[in-house]
């Protein structure tokens, strides 16, 4: 990922935080004529940020190129989480109205995981892989649901239907593009048109504007 300097996150708690907020990852392979596969997953990432867990339907085939190349040694992987992102418009700068030379962007933010992937196709593995999923995402809630809230038929049945992913992360790459480049005048505008546009996207990335 190209990550410019003043666009860097480096800190690994603000790292794992958009990765929790967010909360999926589109994880990307190779497949065996070299064409790249995605698929987008819910995911948990370690705290230590050495494991990515996560869950992939049987009827996808995808699942079934990881575990062929497996056999052969590594797969490499790429999971990219994307955070808010939104279109930013030359007008809202100071710096239009002074000399005019300016142009469109896209701000974003982004989390790119390099490493290898595994899959499991062990049902108690993939028990406690769904079990640990649930319990990151229904965390916040006041009335969190658990796996054990559903009848044991049933749970084994849709478990049948999957089968686990795990990822070893050797790099993370994180970038926060929020204008950070631009003037304190320019910043300042930048974040009053994100909040007054109609897109929710961009008025929830208002806030994220260093001011």
């Amino acid at each position: 990922m190209y990550v410019p300097h003043f666009n860097r996150v480096d800190d690994a708690a603000e790292i794992h935080e958009l990765v929790r907020q967010v909360g999926a990852a589109d994880v990307v392979t190779v497949g065996p004529d070299g064409t790249p596969v995605s698929t987008l997953l819910p995911v948990m990432w370690s705290e230590d940020g050495t494991v990515v867990i996560a869950h992939m339907a049987r009827a996808n085939g995808h699942w079934r190129h990881i575990a062929r190349a497996q056999q052969d040694g590594e797969v490499k992987a790429l999971a990219i989480v994307s955070g808010l992102q939104a279109y930013i418009s030359p007008s809202w700068y100071a710096a239009k109205a002074e000399h005019g030379r300016v142009v469109p962007t896209w701000n974003y933010s982004a989390v790119h995981l390099t490493g290898t992937v595994t899959v499991h196709d062990d049902a108690e593995w993939v028990r406690e892989a769904v079990t640990r999923l649930t319990q990151t995402h229904e965390s916040g809630r006041a009335t969190p649901w658990a796996v054990t809230d559903a009848p044991e038929t049933y749970v084994t049945k849709q478990l049948r239907a999957i089968v686990g992913v795990e990822m070893r992360v050797h790099i993370v790459e994180a970038k926060a593009k929020m204008s950070q480049n631009r003037s304190e005048a320019d910043r300042a505008g930048v974040a009053g048109g994100l909040a007054a546009d109609q897109d929710p996207r961009a008025r929830a990335m208002a806030a994220d504007i260093p001011l």
